[in-house]
């Protein structure tokens, strides 16, 4: 089968080669992927590390080929979305039947591949910070594909949802999406802060720290910035702030359902910005990591 497999030497360190075909144990399904999403997080970055030939890939959507010889899961011929911690970039994948959900038609591949990763980080944030309500949340890297999900999932949630971006035009849409307000500066937060989801960290961090409310709870999820988080201890002491990182994964065939109903529902958008075929991989990283996309690059396998 062909796959996209790291190559330092070739544009976006990506490129399509031959590759084996995956092997299923028997509580895995053999996918036949028609989709898939790229994240800031797997995009290969510098020359140093050591995956060169390997396939990455967490989010793929597709068409079961072959069903678990365990009879556990979907059956041939079900279009399903997949996570996985790689592998996910190429023609076939094998997929734990925990890890994956059955589409319902009202939900395309395209959509679907988007949703996994970003969907799921957002989706479980906001359960780890206990989001409730009357909650005021805020959203930093509101832009991104896991900050799109997290507003419209804050504010099904009943949350007042403040979506922090790093210019007007990349805050494009998230009103629509359910923001009650678009902030491009900490300052003109006028209230306290329950709940802060970051996914910038750096100074933008340490800032926002002092604009939550008591006992309020920041999930650091990742740090785009780059920068270093300089934070002063009395920042958390004075007002009982929780400051947690955040990566949770695995067991995600019934969050992956729960977030595919909402899509099937009508309340809940795929954020897809950006789609292509998977030979132009090396313009969609690229864009992605030049923040060029606003919410989720979606390839589809020709």
């Amino acid at each position: 089968m062909r796959a996209l497999v790291v190559d330092h030497s070739a544009p976006g360190r990506l490129a399509q080669a031959p590759v084996p075909d995956p092997a299923p144990g028997p509580d895995e399904v053999l996918v036949r992927v028609a989709a898939i999403s790229l994240n800031y997080g797997e995009l290969p970055k510098s020359d140093d590390d050591d995956s060169t030939g390997t396939v990455p890939g967490w989010d793929a959507a597709g068409v079961v080929e072959r069903p678990a010889a365990s009879g556990r899961g979907p059956k041939a011929g079900d279009r399903v979305v997949t996570w996985g911690w790689n592998a996910g970039w190429a023609e076939l994948r094998a997929v734990p039947v925990d890890e994956l959900a059955v589409l319902p038609d009202a939900v395309d591949l395209q959509q679907a591949a988007a949703l996994p990763v970003a969907g799921l980080t957002a989706l479980r944030a906001l359960r780890r910070a206990g989001v409730r309500p009357g909650h005021r949340v805020a959203i930093t890297g509101a832009s991104g594909g896991v900050g799109r999900f997290a507003v419209q999932l804050a504010r099904l949630a009943g949350a007042e949802v403040y979506a922090l971006v790093g210019d007007p035009a990349r805050g494009e849409g998230l009103a629509d999406l359910g923001a009650h307000h678009l902030i491009t500066d900490s300052h003109d937060i006028g209230a306290p802060i329950d709940i802060l989801l970051d996914n910038v960290g750096g100074p933008l961090l340490a800032d926002l720290l002092d604009h939550m409310d008591k006992d309020g709870v920041a999930i650091s999820i990742g740090a785009t910035s780059g920068e270093p988080t300089a934070i002063r201890p009395y920042q958390l002491l004075a007002n009982r702030i929780t400051l947690t990182g955040f990566q949770d994964s695995g067991n995600s065939a019934a969050d992956l359902a729960y977030l595919v109903g909402l899509l099937a529902d009508g309340r809940l958008q795929s954020p897809v910005d950006w789609t292509g075929d998977w030979s132009s991989v090396a313009d969609a990283a690229t864009a992605l990591l030049s923040r060029r996309i606003r919410g989720k690059a979606v390839l589809t396998l020709s």
